[in-house]
């Protein structure tokens, strides 16, 4: 099967394994260093990650509230400066979402120590800061997550007017190994009160509110870019395109966010339906360095034209140059499916979806499209369980089909658009999300199995029956589950059922020889 949709390894990718291949072969076969310069590793150890929880607000000072968002904003930033790897805010509060925690400084030790667990970091900050009069007095202890030691405090305090200082501060001490110097470390807030009005419009709920605190911090600073990338997200997030492009339009592109903006730029075309203009400038930025949003977003924009034809390249090559770059995300893995079953190739959408789904079971889309396509091949029972998976983890799928009832068809419109560029793979939080919420599910899925496996021992069909199919809910293709649900069929009647799950339990597990025996003796 892989072999058919080798093109969605890549339309350039071959090119570039060529250009590789060539490198280490023109280095000798005993220097260790030409080789890794070729495929481009760094012969230094990966930089550990870390997780800034914002800051509990000690004083209690209603007026001073916002320095808790505040403390891990900067500290965050100012990480980064000083060549740490440091986990985006964004991605904080997705990490939070996702394992519906609130974003808020009250955490227990426990819960902070989990969530840097989740998100794949190495160190979690925690701290708190104390205005006495006009005195900030900012406390910080990193937690050390695969020994679990705590450090020692650290204490810095100053005037509230020097806030961005005292901040600096910290995080100097946090890595007081850093090679970059104090000139080198880069200022990147104009001034304390731009900077407040800034944090307070991450923090407003209301979009018009949050548009006016950003709207003032660039009155107070009109080169503070951070605010316009903020204030493009208010945009976005209210659909607001035409305005969003307005605003990132603004950033310079010699700008040290300049090529961040011109990527949202891209997006925002992309929802006004201006679909060549978003291709040319994804295009110009992956020439530059290429990246795995960069090449989703270019086949996003290729998906959604008019034209039959697509000029510049199909779909499926940039999807599949994503995957390439980036195997970790499902996101991609879905969207490449998608496009196979959009492009009318059932076997390549059954192939990529599969693997979507191996990497999050819990991905509703994913389960739905590809029982529509596994319906189109003929296979009736596995389409059929594909889509009431989809229907159990979310009620669009039901509404669906109410609306097109008897139609074998996926909506259109369900490709994702990535919103982040030149995200390290260390700071791939969703995936390592994904990850930890897998292991959770697997963890359950073990529990049901070995219920499962007793029941069916006991000849207690019905239990058995219960949990193995919440096994297969939470693990779709675990094989041993197939086999058993397969032998129940069997011992009560149900043949056709049985070759069903059989099929699965032997194609989940090529070594599971007791299925393709089953399978032999029922043909």
């Amino acid at each position: 099967m892989r072999s058919r949709h080798i093109e969605a390894q890549g339309h350039r990718g071959d090119s570039s394994s060529r250009g590789f291949r060539a490198s280490v072969a023109r280095c000798s076969a005993t220097t260790l260093l030409c080789v890794l310069a070729a495929a481009g590793v760094a012969a230094q150890p990966p930089r550990p990650v870390y997780l800034v929880i914002p800051f509990e607000n000690a004083s209690g000072e209603p007026r001073v509230h916002w320095l808790g968002e505040a403390s891990a904003v900067l500290l965050t930033d100012n990480l980064a400066a000083l060549g740490a790897a440091a986990i985006p805010r964004d991605d904080r509060l997705r990490a939070f979402t996702r394992l519906r925690v609130p974003p808020v400084a009250a955490l227990s030790h426990a819960t902070v120590i989990r969530l840097g667990e989740v998100v794949g970091a190495a160190y979690v900050v925690v701290g708190s800061h104390e205005v006495l009069a006009d005195e900030l007095i900012v406390r910080a202890r990193s937690i050390r997550l695969d020994t679990g030691r705590i450090s020692p405090e650290l204490v810095e305090r100053g005037p509230l007017s020097a806030l961005l200082d005292i901040y600096g501060r910290i995080a100097w001490r946090l890595v007081p190994d850093s090679p970059v110097t104090a000139a080198q470390m880069e200022q990147t807030y104009p001034s304390l009160p731009a900077f407040e009005q800034y944090v307070k419009g991450l923090l407003a709920e209301a979009p018009e509110t949050r548009r006016a605190f950003l709207s003032q911090a660039l009155r107070l600073a009109p080169d503070f870019q951070r605010a316009r990338l903020a204030l493009w997200g208010v945009h976005h997030g209210e659909g607001e395109h035409r305005a969003a492009l307005a605003v990132v339009g603004q950033i310079p592109a010699d700008d040290r966010l300049g090529r961040r903006a011109r990527f949202l730029a891209g997006v925002s075309m992309l929802h006004l339906g201006q679909h060549q203009a978003a291709f040319e400038a994804f295009s110009a930025l992956n020439r530059e360095s290429p990246d795995p949003a960069l090449l989703n977003n270019l086949a996003v924009a290729q998906l959604r034209r008019a034209e039959a034809a697509y000029p510049g390249g199909r779909p499926v090559s940039y999807f599949g140059e994503a995957v390439t770059l980036d195997g970790s995300d499902p996101d991609l893995f879905f969207n490449l499916g998608y496009a196979y079953w959009l492009d009318r190739d059932p076997q390549g959408a059954i192939y990529w979806l599969r693997e979507a789904v191996r990497r999050n079971p819990a991905d509703d889309a994913a389960h739905y499209v590809l029982g529509v396509a596994l319906q189109a091949s003929g296979s009736a029972a596995e389409a059929a369980r594909e889509k009431e998976l989809a229907r159990r983890l979310s009620s669009t799928y039901a509404d669906w089909e109410v609306k097109q009832p008897g139609v074998n068809a996926a909506p259109r419109g369900l490709e994702r658009i990535k919103l982040e560029i030149d995200v390290p793979a260390a700071l791939r939080v969703d995936a390592a999300v994904v990850a930890a919420e897998q292991r959770d599910q697997r963890a359950v899925a073990a529990f049901h199995l070995e219920r499962g496996r007793r029941f069916f021992e006991e000849g207690r069909n019905e239990e058995a029956t219960a949990d193995l199919r919440r096994t297969v809910f939470l693990a779709p293709y675990d094989s041993e589950a197939h086999l058993l649900l397969g032998r129940i069929y069997l011992r009560t009647g149900r043949q056709q059922d049985a070759v069903e799950a059989l099929t699965i339990a032997a194609w989940s597990d090529p070594a599971n020889a007791d299925a393709k025996a089953l399978l032999e003796q029922l043909r």
